[in-house]
Parts: structure tokens; C-alpha cells; sequence
């Protein structure tokens, strides 16, 4: 089979072909804090590294068809802070309740029950149970598209990082510790139980 995305396609169709096979996707569950100091937090996939010198990450919003920012975009924009919160497989349930559409007056922290802490650097809360946490600031939104389903980018500096020591083996964070979940298509989450190692060649 061949998909040309050159041709009308639904909507529906193009977002199952490029997130069923661009697997496993990291989670990056992000809090915020709005204006009104509401504690937001929401899980995004389409998430990475974007750069190491400087430290910055990327989070995407994919966005909905109501053609307004969810409330992590919308807060980020008006407080400039956030914290990056990685899922580990205890996370799981609470993660996916966040997710529930709720009105930006209500806290996620509160409707799904989620222990949060105080971050270091940033006013946004963070989650309290997350080994591996990333405090940032926005550095920039990068618009790809203002249509329904269409991308915006936010790049965000990293300001400090918190690790649990449980997470750590000689000063690394460990996988096998973390035990970080992924996306799939669908409904399907993936966990990082079955690894192996690969050493890197050299010339």
C-alpha cells in the first residue's frame, strides 16, 4: 500500500499514518500554570530532544478541532514556565485521566487525582511521583499550521532537572529504573521492559 498525501485525504486517515508508525513516542507530561493559578497538566507524544547546547526540548500541539490552544499552549504563552514530567508505568492511569477535556477553571491535579511538589526554578507545580522531571521556559512557538489539526511547536529551555536517585546508576539515569512508558497508534502504550544494547561502531 502507498498513501499519496499529495491528494484530499481526511484528516483522520494522514494523523493514523504518520503516529502508527512513528513508534515508540516519548511522553511529555506537561504542567502548567494558567494566568488565574490553575495547575494544568496534559500529556503530549510528539515530543524530543530539539537540542543539548543549549538544552531545549520540543512539544508539539496538535491542534484541536475547536481551532483554539489547549490550555498547556494557552498558559505557556501568558506565564512562560512549564515543567516536562516523565511518565513512568505507575503514572499510567493518572496520565491518561489527564487527558479528559476539562475546562481550563479546573485542575487536572485535582480531577485526577495527582500528588504534585513544588519545582525548584519555575512556578508550576511538578509531579511529585515522576523520577525525571525537566523545568523550562519558553523560548519559542513555532506556528506550522493555525488549521484544525495542524501543528504548533513549542521549544522550551531547559532550567534544570530533577532526578530521582532511585532513577540513577553512576550518575545516569537508568531506564531500566525509570521505566518510562511510550505511544503507539490508537489507544496503545508501550512500556521499556525488554531493552538490549547495541554498541555504537567506530572506523
Amino acid at each position: 500500500m502507498f498513501v499519496d498525501l499529495t491528494q484530499p485525504l481526511e484528516k483522520l486517515t494522514i494523523y493514523s499514518q504518520l503516529v502508527g508508525g512513528i513508534t515508540p513516542r516519548p511522553i511529555a507530561w506537561v504542567s502548567t500554570l494558567s494566568s488565574d493559578g490553575v495547575a494544568n497538566i496534559a500529556p503530549y507524544s510528539f515530543f524530543t530532544v530539539a537540542s543539548v547546547n543549549p538544552p531545549v526540548l520540543s512539544v508539539t500541539q496538535v491542534n484541536p478541532r475547536a481551532m483554539r490552544n489547549k490550555d498547556t499552549l494557552s498558559n505557556l504563552l501568558d506565564t512562560k514556565e512549564c515543567v516536562v514530567n516523565i511518565v513512568s508505568e505507575q503514572q499510567v492511569e493518572q496520565m491518561n485521566q489527564s487527558c479528559v477535556n476539562y475546562s481550563p477553571e479546573v485542575s487536572e491535579f485535582d480531577a485526577a487525582l495527582i500528588e504534585s511538589i513544588a519545582s525548584r526554578l519555575v512556578k508550576p507545580v511538578s509531579v511529585k511521583a515522576s523520577k525525571v522531571r525537566y523545568e523550562c521556559t519558553l523560548r519559542e512557538v513555532i506556528t506550522v499550521s493555525e488549521q484544525s489539526a495542524g501543528g504548533k511547536m513549542m521549544l522550551l529551555d531547559v532550567v534544570g532537572v530533577y532526578i530521582d536517585d532511585e532513577a540513577l546508576v553512576d550518575g545516569y539515569i537508568d531506564s531500566g529504573a525509570l521505566k518510562s512508558v511510550g505511544k503507539l497508534g490508537g489507544d496503545e502504550f508501550t512500556k521499556t521492559t525488554d531493552m538490549f544494547s547495541l554498541k555504537r561502531p567506530t572506523l
